[in-house]
C-alpha cells in the first residue's frame, strides 16, 4: 500500500488542505481512500492536528477519522486546556494511554469507537466454547474476554477506575493542569538563562530545547555551529545517566540537530526539581563546544 506523507506546518500539525489535496491524487490515480489518522499530541513536538478541519474533509469523502490520543487524550479532563482537542468528538475511533499523562499503572489504554454495535467483538471475537459458555447461570455479558483481542488479559480500565475513585475528576484535571504548569514554568525559566534555546513554544507538556554551552554562545554564524550543538544532549545525557543524577531523553527531528525533550508527568515532583533539572545540565555541559571531552570525574562525597 502507497504512504503518503501529508506536508506538515512547522509546528508538526497536519495541514487540512495538503490533505485534501492527497485524497483528490489517490481518488484520480483510481485508488479509493478510506482512513485518516489525525494525532492529539505527538511523540516529540506535542502537536494537535486541527481535528474540525479534519473531520469535515473527512465527512466530505465518506472517511473514517481515527484519532491517536494516546499522549494528549488527558487534556480532555481539564476544562482549562480541552480545547486542545476541539473537534474529536467527531472521530469514528480515538486511542488513548492513561497510563501516559495521568500516570494510571502501566499499562492502561483504551480503544475508543463511536459505533455502538459492537463492533469489535464482532471482528475479534470467537464465541469459543471452550471458553466463553452461553449456558451460565449468571449473566454472560460480564464475560468480558471475548470483547477484546486480548482475551485472557487483566482487564486494564479497571486500574484507570481504581485512581478516578481515588482522585476524583477534579484530581484528575489537576494532574493535568499542574504538567501544564510547570512546562511553562520551565520554559519561562529557560528564557531567563543565558544557555537554553527553545526549539519552538510548547503547546502541550513536550519541552523541546537546546543547552548551549558557553563556547558557542554568539556563534551562530559559525558554519559548524549546529554540528556541534547536535553533538552536545549526547553527551549530556551520558554524563547524568553516569552520574545518576536525571534521565531524560533526546532526538533530532526533521531540519533539527538533537535537543533535549523534557516532559514532567510525576505528580510529586516540585519547583525545586525543576531547577535542580536546570541547573544539572548547566553544570554537565558547561564545558561543550567543540569537541566533546570526557566525562568529568565524580564529584567528591559529601557523606562520611
Amino acid at each position: 500500500m502507497e504512504r503518503w506523507r501529508w506536508h506538515l506546518r512547522p509546528r508538526g500539525k497536519m495541514v487540512p488542505e495538503e490533505l485534501e489535496k492527497e485524497i483528490q491524487r489517490a481518488k484520480a490515480e483510481g485508488a479509493e481512500p478510506f482512513f485518516v489518522c489525525a494525532t492529539s499530541g505527538t511523540t516529540v513536538l506535542g502537536a494537535f492536528d486541527p481535528l474540525g478541519a479534519i473531520a469535515d474533509i473527512c465527512q466530505r469523502h465518506n472517511l473514517w477519522l481515527h484519532v491517536d490520543a494516546a499522549w494528549g487524550g488527558s487534556a480532555l479532563l481539564s476544562g482549562k486546556h480541552r480545547h486542545l482537542l476541539d473537534g474529536i468528538e467527531r472521530a469514528d475511533s480515538v486511542a488513548w494511554n492513561p497510563h501516559k499523562m495521568l500516570t494510571v499503572g502501566q499499562q492502561c489504554s483504551a480503544f475508543l469507537l463511536r459505533d455502538s454495535s459492537g463492533l469489535l467483538q464482532r471482528c475479534h471475537g470467537t464465541g469459543a466454547t471452550y471458553l466463553f459458555q452461553r449456558d451460565k447461570f449468571y449473566d454472560v455479558t460480564y464475560d468480558t474476554g471475548d470483547k477484546t483481542p486480548q482475551c485472557g488479559r487483566r482487564v486494564d480500565c479497571l486500574k484507570l477506575w481504581l485512581l478516578w475513585k481515588a482522585i476524583g475528576t477534579q484530581g484528575l484535571a489537576r494532574r493535568v493542569e499542574r504538567a501544564f504548569a510547570f512546562t511553562r514554568y520551565l520554559a519561562e525559566e529557560m528564557k531567563r538563562r543565558d544557555g537554553f534555546r527553545l526549539v519552538l513554544e510548547p503547546e502541550f507538556i513536550n519541552l523541546c530545547f537546546w543547552f548551549v554551552p558557553p563556547s558557542l554562545r554568539g556563534r551562530e554564524d559559525d558554519p559548524q555551529y549546529w554540528s556541534k550543538l547536535g553533538k552536545v544532549a549526547p553527551v549530556i545525557k551520558e554524563r547524568m545517566m553516569k552520574k545518576g543524577s536525571m534521565l531524560v531523553g533526546y532526538q533530532p527531528h526533521g531540519p533539527h540537530v538533537n535537543f533535549f525533550r523534557q516532559v514532567v508527568t510525576n505528580p510529586v515532583v516540585t519547583r525545586a526539581d525543576l531547577d535542580f533539572f536546570l541547573d544539572e545540565i548547566e553544570r554537565l555541559g558547561e564545558d561543550l563546544g567543540g569537541t566533546p571531552h570526557p566525562p568529568p570525574h565524580p564529584e567528591p562525597s559529601s557523606d562520611p
